[in-house]
């Protein structure tokens, strides 16, 4: 896992393990133009904190984080901007807690669970500030109040993904296009699905070739997303036009909405220049540089601000959970 956040390195515990990874997220929303953040409280340790928990088995850290939230509070809603870790010891050693920021919006229902937590809470980030049972909770809330007032919190998702494990280009003698997916790709498909959930994009970009179109099929079918094949996305067509190849990337900004583009290795390169294009120079040193760029199935989440043409703004990097 990759992800550009300041703090995320263990500055004050150099070294030392983790024992306990847990993931949640900052609820927020803009309310007569001023903005609020939701604490929750819970009547096991009559502590204000933010909605989070532990990893299950067989989940990633973006995973547990939309499901914490749901759990907790009742609230569906895909992963905004990384937010700081922060570190602190528990008996059974140091717990990291991965945050995300989350809007709510207008109408959205929550409803405390009653049993881990039973009330919410929206206030000002300075009064949440001054409430915050565990002081290293602040970390996260001051990151996401400063992107508020750079106009970087109110963001869409772009989602770059590999395609799965296909099977061997050395034991296929049929048509390029139709080589499919390994039986490991099959099973990384299904894991690409529920990580995908995370940021929920209802638009999916895909080279036509079977191994990239079912890599992204269980996910599409699943969450009913509509689905474009684009054959400048393919390895042949790249080859020999990666100008198309970027048009199709820089295509991607057009809607404003949350996407999913899924391709080949050879066209990485192309792909992940285009999107450089379109950030900061910390955030393009965040950007795998060398071949294959990403693992099958591993993808790149870069958060675009809603008011820019293609302003990225916070770039993550995620293999989905690998049995």
């Amino acid at each position: 896992m990759k992800s550009d956040s300041p703090v995320a390195d263990q500055t004050d515990h150099p070294g030392e393990p983790i024992a306990v990874t847990a993931a949640g997220a900052i609820p927020w929303r803009v309310k007569n133009e001023q903005l609020e953040v939701l604490l929750i409280h819970r009547p096991r340790y009559d502590d204000w904190s933010w909605p989070k928990g532990k990893l299950d088995a067989g989940e990633t850290v973006p995973e547990c984080a939309v499901r914490e939230v749901e759990e907790e509070i009742g609230l569906q809603a895909p992963l905004g901007i990384p937010l700081p870790p922060i570190h602190y010891h528990v008996s059974a050693g140091l717990k990291v807690v991965h945050y995300w920021a989350v809007e709510v919006v207008n109408g959205a229902h929550l409803l405390p669970d009653g049993k881990e937590v039973d009330s919410v809470m929206w206030c000002s980030p300075e009064r949440a500030a001054s409430l915050l049972s565990n002081p290293t909770d602040v970390v996260p809330l001051e990151f996401l109040a400063a992107a508020h007032a750079r106009k970087e919190l109110h963001t869409w998702p772009l989602v770059i993904v590999r395609h799965a494990k296909a099977k061997p280009r050395s034991s296929w003698t049929k048509a390029e296009g139709e080589r499919p997916l390994a039986a490991t790709g099959v099973r990384q498909a299904q894991a690409v699905r529920r990580l995908l959930r995370a940021w929920k994009p209802m638009r999916v970009v895909s080279s036509p070739w079977r191994r990239c179109v079912s890599t992204i099929a269980p996910y599409a079918k699943a969450y009913d997303a509509k689905v474009k094949l684009v054959d400048a996305l393919t390895e042949h067509r790249h080859a020999r036009n990666p100008k198309k190849t970027a048009a199709a990337v820089e295509a991607l900004f057009d809607k404003q909405r949350a996407v999913v583009l899924c391709t080949h290795r050879p066209a990485l390169p192309t792909v992940l220049k285009q999107l450089s294009d379109s950030m900061s120079a910390r955030l393009k040193g965040v950007l795998p540089v060398a071949d294959p760029y990403l693992a099958p199935g591993e993808m790149i989440i870069c958060h675009v601000a809603h008011g820019s043409k293609s302003k990225i703004v916070a770039v993550e990097q995620f293999k989905p959970f690998d049995d």
